[in-house]
Parts: structure tokens; sequence; C-alpha cells
């Protein structure tokens, strides 16, 4: 073995010798030196030569340029070109004997690239497609097509192989990542400036993985690629690799990428910096790579088992400074990041083709221009396809599938729309010319062996068989045209294996297995082969590897094929198969997904969901569609990107949902919307897409819908950018007489008062629309101008108009003021946070209100920052009004001293408003039935006169005055009107009160005697537990008709609970309770359960969120699941303790439990819980257990 050393130290004994030997010699060399033309390398240039005036400078330059044997080489012809040709003999003679006797110039490592070069160009420079025939191949070039390459790093558990999920994925990827990378760019340094030794290039099967490694290697070859970066570059087959049993080396793998086995291994080695490894296919390596640090190998020539060898290389322990590219699919990423451990890597995802790589590779493909463009424009056209063809497997099954009926003259709108259609297109294509009865036979015979295998495989995560195991299924000589022959070297001898042509057609031969009619093939007792309610269960838990099967398998039991199948192939699909599919459709796992209470949140779930609707699209029946979905009413998605394909395949399964009521789509993106494209079909259901980033230009879509569609009600597109000519557009389609839209949310569209003219046009015609929703939008008071004037037409149906913070001022209110003397339907107006309303305005407003004709029954004006002036006006609409009910002056005083001037903080609402607005609630003609005065800034005066209207109203029944200050002596005088024998209060919302055990006191006595008092709520005061036990003294009356009562944060603790449990144990009434965010801590929950498990006990839903429970009050909760009959709703967010919830599972499956709807903390629960709270729900398919994100905290939305 040479070194650096050896051959410097060679060159520096010529250079010596000549300028001993001969005056002038070493000059001439450097001149000849200058011109040298050293494979068509550019000579050294003169200035560097110049620089290098010693003759140990001089051998460094020519090393460092030509490298050590390039600059004996250039020396030997230097030499000898200035007739020193003994000095030229010697130096040949001395590389000779450095080089030791097995190795020769020519097998150096710099001469023998050219030969490998060579070799590499022959062997990548062609690819057979999977269906040619001997002799037939494609040049690679002439086919490859550009990928769009992201340098995306994503950590997913379960991506497992599935074309059609990485389909969906792949657009909202590309939408995101704007500028793509090449192969040539893999290696680039990041902004830190340092470059990866490691890339790992990962997409699904069929996106081009191997391709690509191909064509790295094939441009290395042809000195287009890496050719300053790398001197070798060689291709590791991970399939050929899981055949090597013998022992071998890194050395091993290198000669058998070389075209014999004189290759110079041992220099080529030297230099691992200039060394890159391919990986192809690291997930289908079957080894396991936990192997400790002291088993890994540094030596590269030491024979180790080949794991050993790929760990060491993986894990940098061996040629640490060589470089590699590990191609792998998804699913295997987590057990590459554990073989590469905190190695630096660059990760990058293969996404597909692009819509122009997609047409180049149709004209690729196809040659002529006029058959390349046909295709590709009935490709374009038809939806699944054209989707389809991101994937390159896809897209090159199509393109066969499609120049063969062109060639035969058929048409291609006979082509199917599903990934099963097209699959089977492709199978008969294949079968085609087996026509003789022995060659149906023969063909009949295979095909069963060939699913046999397929299935056999599919559930051993097998996808590289061996003779034996093809001849365990039938296929003695398998020679089926859907196997892929492979010779692997084996030792000094090869070995002839079998796989599909590609994963996704094995696991199409996986479910064709289990639609044809069984005749043994082979033992079962020898396979691995699952029944087919096995291969529902479990595909039915998680995202995994036999999803794709399942879709196939619908897919292929649409009639239509099943008759096509049985003709063309001869054979009999089995008559259960298809029941049995519709009972698991109907089972699980729908039944979760379609039940509003049930709905998953997880964006993962959502995917998972959706994939079960890519199977329901594939089987393309009506009928099975209506039977497996009738029972479902609701359906919901958030924060979720819909593809065109997406949202085909969801409208095909809406469409076929008859008793759908809701489809909430919400906070989700609709991508490559294309206004022109043929609208949905009649759907009854509301359609919202609340803050999905919708633009003008997708109201095009949503306009043709509005003109054909006789069944859809409600659109709501709150939070979207769609801006004036945005409206111009929907209004077309709802001035359309076929539109039979009710509900239509603009919220925060960006909407001026342009857009009012044709809102006003609508509201002139339209027969259907009575509600609208314009709030967040700055219209100002030309634009209410302009709505006025469609308010007030005769037609106009509106009955309900949101237009809080639209910039209303004075003017406008009198445009709306006509509008209440003239309407016939308009009952509701949200006028909210309009700040510089004016009392001008408001006189206004009730100037119609008072009107005789006014039918207005509900009218906001919350965040208004009123004056007496206004609430004067208020009252006199209070004591004239026929219609008005609700009356809601929330939030109406001044938010700081320090934001306004004096004279006009001095004008809240305060308790002298208070008393002007109860002169008209005292009138014996108001008929107001709920008031609003939320933070309104009142004191305890104020509820002296509220109490008097209490003595006195006959319609009031809701008052809600949380937020103002009323403290202890409020409460006093509000509890005078409250006991009151005409007190009709049904409803008394008293949150953040100021209110402590005292004002209980008052309170309890209101519980024993009122009959019509309701529900209340306290939430927020520190009542304590003193507060509670005078509460209670109320509540354990036996005339006290409560229903309702909330005590969310009140201070609460294990002592109050002391006293609410002979509450729970005598009352008859109290069915909700809310505790929430009391630390009651497992003390308290024991005391309530002495309550809860009495046989007279009636509560239907308890909150005992964030009360401190742990696993010992899950004890005591655990029986009260199992006894009682009335309970159906608890709340336990917080952190149970995995114990506590498991003691919760075991009750929740009893068969007396009545439980129907759970709140857990998601963020508390491990992946095995989580298993366990499933298997409830599967015993339990009525339950809804709702899994709430740690963070959402009090904040969600569940309330009582």
């Amino acid at each position: 073995m040479t070194t650096d050393k050896n051959m410097k130290e060679i060159l520096l004994d010529t250079l010596d010798n000549l300028s001993g030997e001969k005056e002038g010699d070493l000059e001439r060399f450097k001149f000849i030196l200058a011109n040298a033309d050293y494979e068509k390398k550019a000579p050294i240039p003169k200035g560097q030569l110049q620089e290098a005036d010693t003759r140990m400078k001089l051998v460094d330059l020519l090393c460092e340029y030509y490298k050590e044997h390039g600059a004996v080489n250039v020396a030997i012809s230097v030499l000898e070109k200035i007739s020193l040709r003994d000095s030229a003999d010697k130096l040949k003679e001395a590389r000779k004997k450095a080089l030791g006797p097995q190795q020769t110039p020519e097998t150096s490592a710099n001469a023998y690239t050219v030969k490998y070069r060579e070799h590499i160009r022959n062997k990548y420079s062609a690819i057979k497609d999977m269906n040619a025939r001997l002799g037939e191949n494609v040049k690679l070039n002439s086919r490859y097509t550009k990928l769009i390459i992201v340098n995306e790093h994503r950590h997913k558990k379960q991506r497992e192989h599935e074309i059609m999920a990485l389909g969906r994925k792949h657009a909202e990827i590309m939408a995101e990542h704007a500028s793509p990378i090449t192969i040539a760019n893999l290696f680039d340094s990041d902004k830190d400036g340092q470059s990866p030794q490691i890339v790992v290039l990962q997409g699904a099967a069929g996106i081009g993985k191997t391709l690509t490694a191909r064509k790295i290697m094939l441009d290395w070859a042809n000195e287009e690629l890496y050719q300053s970066r790398f001197d070798y570059v060689f291709y590791i087959n991970c399939r050929e690799i899981n055949l090597v049993s013998e022992q071998g080396s890194v050395e091993d793998l290198i000669l058998k990428n070389c075209p014999d086995q004189n290759a110079p291994t041992k220099e080529i080695l030297m230099n691992p910096e200039k060394l890159l490894f391919i990986i192809d296919g690291f997930d289908e390596l079957r080894f396991s790579f936990n192997q400790p640090t002291g088993n890994l190998c540094s030596d590269p020539c030491k024979k180790q088992p080949v794991e050993i060898i790929l760990s060491s290389l993986f894990r940098k322990e061996v040629l640490h400074k060589s470089y590699l590219i590990i191609t792998t699919r998804p699913i295997a990423l987590e057990k590459l990041g554990q073989c590469l451990k905190d190695e630096r890597c660059a990760y990058a995802e293969i996404l597909g083709f692009s819509e122009n790589e997609r047409k180049e590779y149709f004209y690729k493909f196809f040659g002529n221009e006029e058959q390349a463009r046909k295709a590709f424009n009935f490709v374009k056209d038809n939806e699944m396809l054209f989707t389809m063809c991101f994937v390159p497997i896809a897209c090159w099954i199509i393109c066969t599938v499609l120049k063969q009926q062109m060639e035969a003259g058929e048409d291609l709108a006979r082509t199917s729309d599903t990934i099963t259609g097209v699959y089977m297109l492709y199978l008969f294509s294949l079968l085609e010319g087996h026509s003789s009865n022995s060659e149906k036979q023969q063909v009949q015979d295979n095909l069963k062996g060939l699913c046999s295998l397929a299935a056999d495989g599919l559930w051993r995560q097998k996808i590289l068989f061996e003779e034996e195991d093809v001849k365990k299924h039938g296929l003695d000589k398998p020679n089926s045209l859907f196997l892929n022959e492979n010779m692997f070297q084996k030792g000094i001898f090869c070995e002839r294996v079998y796989s599909f042509i590609h994963l996704s057609f094995q696991e199409f031969f996986a479910a064709l297995f289990y639609v044809l009619e069984k005749e043994e093939t082979v033992k079962k007792s020898e396979t691995a082969i699952q029944p087919v309610e096995k291969l529902f269960e479990k595909c039915g838990k998680s995202r995994n590897y036999l999803m794709l099967t399942v879709q196939f398998l619908f897919g292929l039991l649409n009639k239509k094929r099943m008759e096509n199948m049985e003709k063309k192939l001869s054979c009999k699909f089995s008559p259960k198969i298809k029941n049995n599919l519709l009972t698991w459709v109907k089972e699980k796992p729908f039944s979760s997904l379609f039940n509003y209470d049930k709905l998953p949140s997880d964006k993962e779930e959502m995917i998972f969901y959706l994939d079960y609707f890519y199977c329901l699209y594939e089987i393309q029946e009506t009928e099975f569609m209506q039977s497996a979905m009738n029972h479902f009413t609701e359906l919901k998605f958030t924060h979720h990107t819909f593809t065109k394909m997406d949202q085909i395949v969801l409208q095909f399964c809406i469409k076929n949902c008859c008793n759908l009521e809701s489809v909430y789509i919400e906070k989700c993106r609709f991508l490559t919307e294309d206004p022109n494209e043929d609208s949905p079909g009649p759907c009854k259901w509301p359609l919202r897409l609340g803050g999905c980033h919708l633009t003008d230009t997708d109201c095009g879509a949503l306009t043709a819908i509005l003109k054909t569609s006789q069944s859809l009600t409600e659109l709501k597109l709150p939070d979207n950018k769609l801006g004036d000519a945005g409206v111009r557009l929907l209004c077309e389609g709802l001035k359309h007489p076929n539109c039979k839209l009710q509900t239509l949310d603009l919220w925060k569209c960006r909407l001026t008062g342009a857009c009012c003219g044709d809102l006003a046009a609508v509201l002139r015609t339209s027969q259907s629309l009575t509600v609208l929703n314009l709030a967040g939008n700055k219209l100002g008071d030309a634009g209410v101008r302009l709505l006025c004037e469609g308010l007030k037409h005769p037609n106009c149906k509106l009955q309900k108009l949101e237009m809080w913070s639209c910039g209303v001022t004075d003017a406008g209110c009198g445009d709306l003021a006509v509008v209440f003397r003239t309407s016939q339907s308009l009952t509701e107006l949200n006028l909210g946070a309009h700040y510089s309303l004016g009392d001008v305005g408001v006189r206004l407003l009730c100037e119609g209100l008072k009107h005789p004709n006014c039918k207005l029954q509900i009218l906001r004006l919350w965040s208004c920052r009123l004056t007496g002036v206004s609430y004067r006006d208020l009252a006199a609409v209070l004591s004239t009004s026929q219609s008005l009910t609700e009356l809601n002056l929330s939030h109406n005083k001044l938010v700081s001293v320090s934001e306004v001037p004096q004279v006009l903080f001095d004008n809240k609402l305060g308790d002298a408003r208070v008393r002007l607005l109860c002169e008209g609630l005292k009138h014996p003609n108001c008929k107001l039935q709920k008031l609003e005065l939320r933070d309104c800034g009142l004191t305890d005066t104020g509820f002296g006169d509220l109490a008097a209207v209490l003595r006195t109203n006959q319609s009031l029944t809701e008052m809600d005055l949380g937020g103002n200050k009323l403290g202890d002596a409020g409460v006093r005088l509000l509890c005078e009107g409250l006991k009151h024998l005409n007190c009709k209060l049904q409803k008394l919302d008293l949150r953040s009160c100021g209110v402590t055990a005292a004002g209980c006191g008052d309170l309890a006595p209101v519980l024993r005697t009122s009959q019509s008092l309701t529900e209340l709520h306290l939430r927020g005061n520190n009542l304590g537990d003193a507060g509670v036990r005078l509460l209670c003294k109320g509540l354990t009356h036996p005339n006290f008709k409560l229903q309702r009562l909330d005590l969310r944060s009140c201070g609460v603790t294990a002592a109050g609970c002391r006293d609410l449990a002979p509450v729970l144990k005598t009352s008859q009434s109290l069915t909700e309770l809310n505790l929430r965010g009391n630390n009651l801590g497992d003390a308290g929950v024991r005391l309530l359960c002495k309550g809860l498990t009495h046989p007279n006990f009636k509560l239907q839903r308890l909150d005992l969120g964030y009360c401190g429970v742990t696993d010992a009050g899950c004890r005591d909760l655990a029986p009260v699941l199992r006894t009682s009959r009335n309970l159906t709703e608890l709340n336990l967010w917080g952190n149970l303790g995995e114990a506590g919830v498991r003691l919760l599972c075991k009750r929740l499956k009893h068969p007396n439990c009545k439980l129907q709807k759970l709140h857990l903390t998601k963020g508390y629960l491990s992946e095995e819980m989580r298993a366990e709270l499933d298997a409830v729900k599967d015993t339990k398919p009525d339950l809804v257990i709702e899994l709430l994100d740690w963070w959402a905290g009090a904040t969600a939305p569940m309330q009582l």
C-alpha cells in the first residue's frame, strides 16, 4: 500500500537529481510543465509555478493540482519531453516499487476512475419500463423528468406508504415551499456555512427515489455532477443487501460496484472525503440497527455482518469523512434517525411532479407531440387522474394505459377515474394476448397464487421473495407478468429473487386476494394471512401499511368492476365480502366521525378519517354509500388544507349522506380552485368556510354553487379576504332564482360601503335570505344608506342583521330608523362596538323603534359609550314598543380615566342611567324579556332600582349583570325584588360582581321562596366555603326550583363539598352543577360522592375540571359511574393520573353506566392510555370521550 509520503518523496528525489545532473534541467522541467496537457486538464497557471521557487514547493503544487499519482504521471511525461529518459525510467521504477507487486499505474485510483466512470455510464444510462419485453429499454435521460425536491424534514411517526396520501400532502407542501432545490444542491452549505455529510432523501413509494439515485450515478459518470466534490460514487441497493448472509466489509461493497476485481480499493479508501455512498431503499432493510457502540467497526477492510457495516457507515465510525445519500420512505424515518444519532444531516423530500413537469413527462413518454397533447388534456380535465400524476409511478401507469387505448383507437373517456380503475386497466393491458384456453387457465392459476403471495407478504411486511416463497403459493414457474426477477450476488454465485414491480401492486393484489373465491393454493398454517375481519380491525385502529389495501378492496367491490374482472379473468368473486365491508363501515370507524360531539380535533386524526373517505370514494356506488352513512348527521374539519382531490372525495361522501344536517369546515384552506369547474351537486347542508384564506378569485366557484344548488341554505365566510369584488361575484349567485340561501356570514371580509349596493339588490330580489352578517367591515354611513334601500323594499325577507363595528354614525342611524318603520321582516339588529354613535343617532333609532309598524324584537348596542340622554330615549322605547323583547347594553362605560377627558368619563352608564332605564322597564306596556347590562359600572345603588323593576315587571325573565361591582349590599337590594311574588325572573348572571359569603346569606332565602328562578351564575365571586354553606340552606329547602348552579372559581374547598353533598341527595330539581377551578381535591370529591351515590340523586351534568382531582378521587367517582341513573356528562380536566383514568375506564364499560360524555385533558394521557379509552368507546359506541389539548385550559367550550 502506498502513502502520500511515498509519492512525494519519489518526486522530490527526482527533482533533486535534476538539479544535480545538469544546470538548467529544473528550469526546463518547469517550462514544459507550464504547457503540460494531462487528461484534458488545463496546465498549472504560470503565476503559481513562479511562486514554487523551491523543489519542495514544486512537489506540493504538483500533488495538489494533479493529486499524487497524477503528479507522477505528469512528471514522467515532462521528463520524456525534455529527453531525460533515464530520469523518467527511474521515476517509473520507483513508483512501481512503491505501489507494490499487485498494483500498476493503470490500476491506481486516479487512473481507474476513467474505467469506473465508463462502467457506470454503461450500467445506468438505460432503464427498463415495468412492462418492457426482451430487449426493450429506454434511455434514462430521454425519460427522466425533474422532480420537485425540498429540504424539508418532517417528523411523523406514522407515514406509511400510500401514494394517495402523499399526493394530497404534495400540493400542500408545494404551496409552502417556493424554492425547491436540485440534486446538485443536496450538499450545499447551510446558513452557518456547514455542509452536511449525510443527506436523507425521503419520499413515498413510487415517487422517484430510485430513479433519482440512478440519475445521480449517471450524471456523475458523465462528469455533469459533483466533479470537484467526489472522486467515486457507489450505489448500494438495500434489497440486495437484505439477501447478504455472509460477512463482508466496506471494501467489498465498493468492489461490487466496480467492473472487475482489480480495483485499487486500498487507494480509493485513502481519501474518504472524496467518496459518496448512495444507500437506496433504507426502509426495505430488515435488520436491527440497535447496535451498541462497541460492536461497530472502524476498519473498512474488516469483514463483519452487514448490519454492523451499515451501522458503522451511518454512525460515521468507519470512513467518517465520507458522504452518504440515503433514500427512504417516510415510514422508516424514525428508525433511520435512531441509526444516525447526532450526526449532522440534511433532510430533503421528493414531492413528485409539478404541473409543468407532468406535462413534460407526457411529452417525453409519448414522443408523438399530438398524442401527448391529447392524452395530457384528457388527464388534466379528469381531476382524479391529474392529481395521481403528481406521483411518477402513477403517471407512468396512466400514460401506459392511455397510449395503449389510443393505439387501439378507443375513447379515452372510458378510462376509470379512481386509482383502482387505473390499476385494473393496467392489469388488463398486461394480460392482453393470453387468449388461448391453456393460457387463460395458466393466467387464472397464476393470479390466485400471485394474490396469495401478495397478501402473505403484506401481513409479514415482506416485499422480496425467494424462490421457495413463490413456489409455496403455487407459482412453480414464477413467470407472472407482475413479478420482477432480480439477480443478486451471493458470495461467488448469484441468487434469483422476486418482487412485485412496485409495492402498490402488491397491495392491489393483496386486496384482490380477499375478493376472490378461495381455493387452497397453500396451507393456512404456512402463511401469515389473516381473515378480512382482522384486516378491517387492524386498519381501523391507526394509519398503517394496510390502508391502501383496504382502499383497493373498496374499489374492487364496485359492481361493474366485479363483473368486468370476472369476465376478463374468468374468476369468481366472494359473495360475502361486500356485506362484511358494509357492516364494518357502519360499525367503525365512522361512528365517531359524523357525530358533532365525537369529532376528531387532532390534524393527524382528520387525515386518518380522510383516508376512509377515499375508501368510500373508491367503491363509486351510491346505494352502498347511502346505506353506510345514512345514520350520520354532522361532520367537522378544522385547520386542514384540502387539495382538489380531497374536495371531490369529500363532496362525493357528503352528497350520499342523506341525513347529514351540518358540515363545519373551519380555518381550512382549499387549494387550486378553478372558478370554471363544474359546481357540486345538490346537498342538504350549511357550508361554513371560516378563516379559510379565500379571496375574490375563489368566489367564482361559490357563485356557481349558489346558482345551481337547490338546498344550500347557509354560507359562512368569516375572516376571509373577499373584498368588494368578491361580494359582487357572490351577489350574482344570490340573485339567481335557483338560490335558496337563508344565511350569509361575511364577518371581517374586508368590505367597504361600495359592496352594499350589490347586497341591496340581493335583498330586493331574494325570497330566501333571512340572516346577513356584515360585522367587522368598514361600511360607513354611505354603505348603510345603500343597504337600507334594499331593506326597505317590500320584497325583502331579511330577519337578522349583524352590523357591529361597521363605522356607523348618526347619519346611518337615520336611514336605519326608516327601515324600522317600513320593514315587515327585520326582527334583530346588532349595532355593538360603535363608539361614536352619539345621542342624535340613538334618538333617531328610537323614533323608528317607537313606530307602531316596527317589528324589531332584539337590539344590541353593546360597547357604544351611551350617555344619559340615550338611556332616556331607550326608556321611552321600552314603555311603548310592542315588539322589543331583548336589549343588550353591556360594556357601556369608558375603560380608563386616562384615555379620555374627565367630562366624557362622567358620561358612563352608572346608577343614574339605570334609574332612567328602569322607568321604562316598570311601565306596564314594557314587553322586554331579556336585559344585558354586563360591565356597565353599576354599584349597589343601581340595584335598588332594578329590584323595583323585578317587583313590577311581568315579562322580564333573564338578566345579565356580570362584571358590575355591586358587592353584598347590591345583592341584598336585588334580593328584595327577587323574593317578591310578582318576580318572574328565571335566569340571573352575577359573575365577577364582588359577592362574598354575606351576599350568599341574602340569596339563600330567594332560593327557598322563588317559584321562577331556575338558573344562577356566581362564577368568579369569592364566596368561599362559608358562602356555599349559606347557599345550601336554600338549596336543601323542598320548595327550591333551581336547575343550574355555576360556582366556578369561587374559592370552594373540600369543606364546601360537605355542605353540597346533602343538596345532591335531596334536590329534585338541580340537574347541572359547575365547580370548575375550585381546589376541592380528592377529599372534596369523596364528600361529593356521598351525595352522588344516593338513590335520589338527580344531577345530570357535573363539572370538576381543574379541581385537583387525582387517582384517589377517581376511585371514589368510579362507583358513581356504575350506579348513577341520571349522570350523563362529567368534566375532569386536569392531571388525574393514569391509574385514576384506568379506574374510570373499568366503570365506564359497566352496562349500568349511563354517562354519555366524558371530558379529559389529552396532554396528560399516554398513547397506551388513549388506546384504553378507544377500547371503552368500542364497547360503548354512544359514549363521547372528548380529549382537550392541555393548553386550551378553561377557555375550552364546555359550559354548564
